[in-house]
């Protein structure tokens, strides 16, 4: 509750205690206590002629005695200093013997009309049950309107934009607490220094963007990048999530981004950040109605403030997405989001400087080291990564460990990568068909030259697996050879061949191989033109759905006769992959039997153990490619 509701009950108090002291003031006080007694009593002392004194007033009397008496419990008199003043009440059958027996004694008799209350105590009874209702009314009111959300309430609340607003002293977050994206930071530091000293662009004629879209997947830091563009700043930053424009009422969107941007020019220079614009800025044309009239009367509010008939210059708009196809091309368009900022996955090198952030407060042991790790994980953005730290960290502190390990990030990253370890009991036959199958992957991978090194095999449950062969690639990867596709699809399916050359049978292990191998071959054919029939064309076979995750039938741009070349072209790569794995497995069966029976034995082998077991099968392993962006400069 504000301040305002308890500057107004604290108001409320104090009315009521000052017309409490009033009536206490006002009030008529006895001289001297009295005691109460009952009606018989005081007959009984009017015929002792007791009674000096006597005051009607209502049902009520009271009275004064000629001598004190005490009145004690069991009702006896005692003739010594007690009470001089009494009250009694009249019964409510009438007593005709009282006025004449009052005469007789010489009573001194008294009528008052009965005690009304005070002015002001009548006007505090009649306010004070208004003054609660409308309190009541008032609270039940404001809880209303804060669940209503940003800008909520019954009427005109609904139009405010509820956007937050940041200061630099509100914001810990600065470019220093980004690592990996020095670009990014480079291209925005640009607009900062705009706001900071827009003089030193104007002079030469530059104008600053008007919109900045980061664009990138998902935990890549869109979002991080805005906070530390708001700490950076000197300037007000409005940030809003785009789903907070729709309400349920027609106008309301549109109304929100008209105050926002109200709000923004009146505080300018400033910058609008507007998280996830893919929720208010899909295409147009795309809705029958209802609530896509909604959103798009929101988008047409926020092309129109952006760059509309009253342009401004001082508020920059920031926005940040990673669904940038189905934003609607007037969004894009120069102008509006002049600049679009991709953040993409990090290489090694930017791998290990947000390791280097997210370990900042974490006490590492001396063996752990961050290159080896950023190296082994090799797509990892930076949401996984400080996952990744997170929980490295939980399985220390699980441990009572003083120092994060070097193992504890191994068993992270397995735990994220794969999955949690299962207790399942398998029987020995199946621990055997799972060994063969994993050591029929390593064996493969260690055999051809294009393979990406073999980092781990386990045969040990995790997640859906029953085993894995975990692969690493020795450098970031951004082109993909024929030669590297087929040893993926050799190697996935080399699992398979080594069951059928041990058991003389295929077992349902390789499910997920058959798909990986199937999909692979699949995209050389119809999308990256490695068919000799097929040729540099490409066919769509069905597109992903993004939100119901399945392929949906498509209008068919090829002939039926096409689409059996590409089904032969699929198959004769697949068949091709088999036929070398059923090849290599059969020439290296020694081998294969040496893993799979350490692999039993042991259930988890490295690298270097893999290597030293092939070795001794009289297996020569080719050479080791050097990595990358590790050999010294040359001095020309």
């Amino acid at each position: 509750m504000n301040k305002n509701f308890w500057r107004q009950m604290v108001v409320l108090v104090v009315i009521v205690v000052f017309f409490n002291y009033l009536y206490l003031v006002m009030a008529p006080k006895q001289q001297e206590p009295a005691t109460s007694i009952s009606y018989s009593r005081f007959k009984a002392e009017l015929e002792r002629d007791n009674i000096e004194q006597l005051v009607f007033q209502g049902q009520g009397m009271s009275g004064r005695f000629r001598e004190a008496v005490v009145i004690e419990p069991s009702g006896a008199v005692v003739e010594e200093t007690g009470y001089l003043n009494f009250e009694t009440v009249l019964p409510p059958v009438p007593d005709p013997e009282l006025l004449p027996a009052l005469e007789r004694h010489d009573v001194e008799i008294e009528a008052r009309q009965e005690e009304q209350p005070s002015p002001w105590t009548s006007a505090l009874i009649y306010i004070l049950p208004w003054l609660l209702i409308i309190g009541v009314w008032w609270f039940i009111l404001k809880g209303m309107r804060n669940r209503q959300g940003p800008g909520g309430g019954l009427m005109g609340g609904f139009s405010k934009s509820g956007a937050k607003l940041y200061l630099q002293q509100r914001s810990p977050i600065t470019f220093k607490d980004v690592a990996g994206l020095d670009e990014v930071k480079q291209e925005l530091l640009e607009i900062v220094e705009y706001l900071r000293n827009p003089k030193k662009f104007a002079r030469i004629g530059g104008k600053v963007p008007r919109g900045v879209l980061l664009v990138g997947p998902p935990g890549t830091g869109k979002t991080l990048v805005a906070r530390a563009v708001a700490g950076e700043a000197e300037v007000p930053f409005f940030s809003i999530s785009a789903s907070q424009f729709i309400e349920m009422f027609v106008g309301v969107g549109a109304s929100r981004v008209r105050d926002l941007f109200n709000t923004a020019k009146k505080s300018a220079p400033s910058i609008i950040f507007i998280d996830e614009l893919d929720a208010v800025g899909r295409s147009r044309g795309t809705g029958l109605g209802g609530g896509n009239d909604e959103r798009e009367q929101t988008l047409n509010q926020l092309l129109s403030e952006m760059d509309g008939f009253e342009p401004h210059e001082e508020v920059i708009v920031m926005s940040a997405t990673n669904r940038p196809d189905v934003l609607d091309t007037a969004l894009l368009r120069p102008g509006r989001f002049d600049r679009q900022v991709f953040l993409g996955r990090p290489d090694w090198r930017a791998r290990e400087e947000i390791l280097q952030v997210h370990t900042r407060r974490v006490p590492l042991a001396e063996d752990v080291d961050l290159r080896v790790i950023a190296r082994a994980t090799p797509g990892m953005c930076g949401a996984d990564l400080e996952n990744l730290v997170n929980e490295a960290a939980l399985l220390a502190a699980r441990e009572d460990a003083e120092q994060v390990a070097m193992i504890h990030f191994e068993n992270a990253k397995d735990r994220v990568l794969l999955g949690a370890e299962r207790k399942l009991v398998l029987t020995d036959q199946e621990k055997r068909i799972t060994a063969f199958h994993e050591a029929g992957h390593a064996l493969l991978a260690k055999l051809s030259p294009d393979a990406d090194p073999v980092h781990k095999v386990s045969i040990i449950p995790r997640g859906r697996a029953l085993g894995v062969t975990q692969q690493l690639p020795e450098n970031d990867r951004y082109h993909y050879p024929r030669s590297y596709l087929m040893t993926r699809i050799t190697v996935s399916l080399a699992g398979r061949a080594a069951e059928k050359a041990t058991f003389g049978e295929y077992s349902t292990g390789a499910e997920q191989d058959l798909k990986e191998a199937s999909e692979l071959a699949e995209k050389m054919v119809c999308q990256w033109g490695m068919s000799d029939k097929v040729g540099p064309l490409t066919f769509d076979r069905g597109e992903e759905h993004p939100f119901l995750g399945r392929k949906l039938a498509i209008s068919k741009t090829f002939s039926e006769q096409m689409t059996w070349i590409i089904d032969q072209e699929i198959e004769k790569i697949v068949k091709g992959a088999e036929e070398q794995a059923d090849r290599l497995v059969a020439g290296h069966r020694k081998a294969l039997d040496r893993l799979a029976e350490a692999l039993l034995e042991e259930e988890v082998l490295d690298g270097p153990r893999i290597d030293a077991i092939l070795t001794a099968a009289g297996i020569s392993l080719p050479a080791e490619k050097p990595i990358a962006g590790d050999q010294p400069a040359v001095e020309g």
